[in-house]
């Protein structure tokens, strides 16, 4: 997998085959995607590779109760992650920052308590009214 930030000025690499693919209902992916919900492809922090371009990064409080630390392009403001490369073992890469985008066919909901009206999730779907287990 590749990816990178919309004015092209960062660029990144994945060489491994995503963990998990989480679809976000939450308020705060929401927000962050400008959607009716976030994208988040889990890999392991390992296999990412900065390959052009710097990130600059802020820390928020989740629902959740943890920190989140989000990275982003300082050029255009495109998210491309959240988790700290350096201290997390797996990253969650943002699904819109990826050049091909990824199968969601088997995807996780998660926050599904939050999922906005109209919202349809496949019954065969694995869902999560909150974080999972």
């Amino acid at each position: 997998m590749a990816g990178g930030c919309q004015c092209g000025a960062v660029r990144y690499v994945v060489t491994a085959p995503a963990l998990e693919i989480y679809i976000c209902h939450c308020a705060e992916c929401r927000k962050q995607s400008a959607s009716a919900f976030g994208l988040s492809v889990i890999v392991r922090s390992a296999d990412v590779r900065l390959l052009q371009g710097e990130l600059k990064h802020w820390s928020r409080l989740a629902d959740s109760g943890r920190t989140i630390d989000c990275f982003f392009c300082p050029d255009c403001g495109s998210r491309l992650w959240h988790g700290d490369k350096e201290k997390a073992e797996t990253l969650s890469i943002k699904g819109g920052s990826l050049d091909e985008p990824p199968d969601v066919t088997l995807a996780v909901h998660i926050w599904t308590d939050s999922k906005l009206p109209g919202v349809v999730i496949p019954d065969h779907a694995t869902c999560f009214r909150r974080e999972p287990d």
